[in-house]
């Protein structure tokens, strides 16, 4: 039996042996999500560290 996963996008089923497009189950829903990337719809969170922008500062020597 043919694993089968449910695509990101639209909720169907696609086939993940043999398919050019997974984890999707086509090129259209492989672009709505890339589409969605380059949007920026989708966000990694990140926290900014005072240790990160203080050893930023003391390797750049324009700025002493």
């Amino acid at each position: 039996m043919p694993a089968k996963v449910k695509c990101p996008t639209c909720g169907s089923e696609a086939h993940w042996e043999g398919n050019p497009h997974r984890p999707f189950c086509s090129e259209r829903c492989q672009l709505i999500d890339l589409g969605a990337w380059t949007m920026e719809r989708y966000r990694i969170p990140a926290e900014d560290s005072d240790s990160d922008v203080e050893d930023n500062d003391e390797d750049d020597p324009n700025l002493n």
